[in-house]
């Protein structure tokens, strides 16, 4: 019999290595990211909790130190927006999605606020370094 792999969730984080915030995401997502991959023990196989609580297990982590592509910055307005989080939050000074998406174009890699994390599969994006928020988005909790 054989075993399908199931393609890995992609999280990707739109760096900036000189900010300190930015730094502390990145060493956060790869804490979760090696937490997730740890081998699951027998006791853990037959433990429901992580059933119950909608883990997600084992991501691949992207990081990028360019600007989202247009396609991406829209994506990642929208699952902000879902939220109540304005384009000017990502993009300063943005009047809406359109006015975001322009300016990115238009800019160099500092036209957005970063870090942003993005979990393109469920559609949730945080843009700071709200540690709580981040570590909802790359385990999926119920609360999220």
């Amino acid at each position: 019999m054989f075993r399908l792999h199931k393609t890995l969730d992609v999280i990707t984080l739109f760096h900036k290595p000189s900010l300190p915030s930015s730094t502390r995401v990145l060493n956060l997502l790869r804490m979760a990211s090696a937490a997730a991959s740890e081998t699951t023990t027998m006791d853990q196989a037959s433990d429901q909790t992580n059933t119950i609580n909608n883990r997600r297990g084992e991501f691949q982590l992207d990081v990028t130190e360019a600007p989202p592509t247009p396609d991406q910055m829209r994506n990642i307005l929208d699952y902000l927006a879902a939220k109540g989080v304005k384009p000017s939050a990502v993009v300063p000074d943005a009047r809406n999605t359109e006015d975001a998406i322009k300016r990115v174009k238009e800019s160099d890699t500092n036209g957005i606020v970063r870090p942003i994390v993005v979990d393109w599969v469920n559609g949730k994006a945080v843009v700071g370094d709200n540690e709580s928020e981040i570590l909802k988005l790359v385990h999926l909790s119920e609360n999220s």
